[in-house]
């Protein structure tokens, strides 16, 4: 399934991401859910190219979704729609075979999504079955939680914190994120394995997200079409219009940090996965006008008063638990992350793994 097998050979990659040597070897056999997806599908591409794996099984749900485009470019063993994957699951715990790792990233990610119950199925119970299931083959698991688990940021971002019920997520998704921690860390095992708390993530194949891809994404089709950014402006006195900061990371470095964490058997609990620094907007949207020859034009507009109480003035990720774990590639400088993601894959309308500097 996917791409024909072919040898692949390990390239380092453009934006300053060093996979670590050794890490993966063809002999590993590798489960990815929302393998699809943006985070998920740059990872099986950099187990591709990075670490000349191929015996990977992916798990998503395409529908009528672009999602297909991500996974044009790689190489895989199967696909199966997520559907299919926990009914089968369910009823024969081998239907799929062994695995070495299972990286867990399919979830609903909509921050904006309404419907608890329908989270809490998806984002709670999936991972559950999936974590157990995983435990009991001893297979390497490995899932996306969130930076939303942490609310509002004003009890500390801090991924050493074992007091995870303090947290105050803002919105259903968080919360629904922060169960699954919760039940993880009551039974035992949340030790036993690693738990993502991805902050603001941007970068190639993030484009079938819609209106929840990043603002290099929605910024850059805002310049081809009208010339200008359009960005919100702030209602906190400390954060001038602009001067909003979060924690932007690339996807190449959010994939190598999953990848080495998954490599790394001593490492478990949650660790927070972002550059350790923040930065406003106006640092992201510059770098875009620059890759495209353009002046900045920036319009700041009213935000919607619906996510004005929901709104997160400023987000930095403690990186210092992933540190500690061993990881040397670093963090891609801000400027050339966006430049190479602008110029190498927004432009030629390029995905992961065409070869477009991956």
């Amino acid at each position: 399934m996917g791409k024909a097998k072919a040898t692949q050979s390990k390239k380092a990659p453009r934006g300053g991401v060093k996979p670590a040597a050794g890490s993966f070897s063809s002999k590993d056999r590798i489960l990815v859910t929302g393998g699809a997806g943006f985070i998920g599908s740059v990872l099986v591409g950099a187990l591709n190219r990075w670490h000349g794996v191929d015996r990977i099984v992916v798990v998503d749900e395409l529908g009528s979704s672009e999602k297909w485009r991500n996974l044009s470019p790689l190489a895989f063993e199967d696909y199966v729609e997520a559907g299919d994957f926990y009914g089968r699951l369910e009823n024969k715990a081998s239907a799929f075979g062994s695995f070495t790792h299972v990286f867990h990233l399919g979830a609903c990610s909509s921050t904006t999504e309404r419907d608890a119950a329908y989270l809490t199925r998806n984002n709670y119970g999936c991972t559950r079955q999936l974590a157990e299931w995983a435990l009991k083959r001893r297979s390497r698991f490995v899932y996306a939680s969130s930076a939303a688990t942490y609310g509002d940021g004003a009890s500390g971002m801090d991924d050493f914190s074992d007091n995870l019920a303090g947290w105050r997520p803002l919105n259903a998704y968080g919360w629904s994120k922060q169960v699954f921690d919760l039940h993880a860390q009551r039974e035992g095992y949340l030790q036993r394995i690693v738990g993502l708390k991805y902050f603001n993530i941007f970068g190639p194949n993030e484009e079938h997200k819609g209106d929840m891809r990043s603002v290099v994404s929605k910024a850059w089709k805002q310049i081809e079409e009208t010339g200008q950014v359009k960005l919100f402006k702030s209602y906190h006195p400390d954060y001038p219009y602009g001067g909003q900061k979060r924690d932007f990371l690339y996807v190449k470095d959010a994939v190598a940090m999953t990848l080495h964490l998954a490599s790394s058997r001593k490492a478990g609990g949650l660790f927070n996965i972002g550059s350790g620094e923040a930065h406003t907007w106006l640092e992201l949207v510059h770098p875009i006008f620059e890759a495209l020859g353009r002046e900045p034009r920036i319009e700041f507009i009213e935000m919607p008063e619906a996510l004005r109480s929901q709104y997160q003035y400023f987000t930095q990720a403690e990186i210092t638990k992933l540190l500690s774990t061993g990881y040397r590639a670093g963090v891609t400088n801000l400027r050339e992350a966006v430049m190479d993601y602008v110029s190498h894959y927004l432009v030629p309308r390029k995905h992961f793994g065409d070869g477009a500097g991956d």
